[in-house]
């Protein structure tokens, strides 16, 4: 897992910021990070450990006969672009469909949104009855399934995205943590 996160984060890095140079020592830089965190053990000022809530972050499979969407969008300020992706894989994990798009200027969240109209549009056109769709922008979540309240005008791709949840199939949206996609799509 920390291997993934780094490569993820080392790309991303390569990618959207020009002075970013991947370490001269990687395996080195990977195992460090994987010995702090086998000996972290946070306890409490006494020395008793503390009780805290895990949350394990990691992309699980979908139940048997279900199908997963994992989609994410995102912009860059510096060059004022856009762009998304996405991974449709069945029950065994086995990708069934991938895509990436360069969206063009817009903000994180219209990333977002065009991201998870253009996976579930997807998924559709492939005939998959049964998707779960996961995305980390909690708040694209809550729009969708209508936890959020737009006043009023609601944004016409959110409307195509509940329009496309509503057909006759089965969808679940959820929030997932950004690690859980990154590992995916990287």
């Amino acid at each position: 897992m920390v291997t993934c996160w780094h490569l993820w984060t080392w790309r991303n890095k390569s990618i959207f910021e020009e002075e970013f140079h991947r370490p001269f020592n990687p395996i080195d830089v990977i195992l460090k990070m994987a010995i702090e965190i086998d000996n972290c053990e946070q306890t409490h000022v006494t020395g008793w450990p503390q009780l805290t809530e895990t949350i394990f972050i990691g992309w699980k499979t979908p139940q048997e006969g279900w199908v997963k969407l994992n989609c994410d969008g995102a912009h860059k300020s510096l060059v004022n672009l856009s762009g998304c992706g996405g991974l449709i894989r069945d029950s065994s994990g086995n990708c069934l469909n991938s895509y990436a798009r360069k969206i063009g200027s817009c903000d994180a969240l219209h990333a977002e949104i065009v991201c998870m109209y253009i996976g579930m549009d997807m998924a559709r056109r492939q005939g998959i009855t049964h998707l779960q769709v996961e995305s980390d922008s909690s708040l694209l979540v809550d729009m969708v399934t209508g936890k959020c309240n737009i006043n009023g005008n609601v944004p016409t791709l959110i409307q195509r995205i509940r329009d496309l949840k509503n057909m006759s199939w089965h969808v679940h949206i959820n929030h997932t943590w950004r690690e859980g996609t990154d590992q995916q799509i990287g």
